[in-house]
């Protein structure tokens, strides 16, 4: 082989590499972004149960409730509650703060003598 040759080799190996590292820099970082994005979002979910529980007790919200329920769950988790009781309008909502997911619902029928366990905190709005 020419040293011709063997350059243009070298100087092939070595785009090569270059175009590899900037592929995974841009995966690393649309990944880092997705990740962020899913963080920082602050919506609430309801788990299944919790949904059958809505439809079967008749319990309908609208968006200024659930704002008022992701607030909840904001100061819950600022003050490191884990799993909360949240009463709003007469109907009670068990949340996971971390999953940031509503486990859980009952209206004033429920709730007459009704003990509920496994929370460490509560919120009333």
């Amino acid at each position: 082989m020419d040293k011709l040759n063997l350059n243009k080799i070298n100087n092939n190996i070595i785009k090569n590499r270059y175009s590899v590292a900037n592929n995974n820099v841009k995966y690393k970082k649309s990944f880092e972004e997705v990740f962020n994005q899913i963080k920082n979002n602050n919506s609430v979910k309801f788990s299944k149960h919790a949904q059958e529980r809505m439809k079967l007790r008749n319990i309908n919200l609208n968006s200024e409730q659930i704002k008022s329920i992701e607030k909840a769950i904001d100061k819950a988790a600022n003050k490191g509650v884990k799993e909360a009781l949240i009463l709003m309008n007469n109907t009670a909502f068990i949340a996971s703060i971390n999953n940031r997911t509503i486990i859980t619902t009952a209206t004033e029928d429920q709730l007459k003598e009704n003990v509920f366990t496994n929370i460490d905190g509560a919120v009333i709005i």
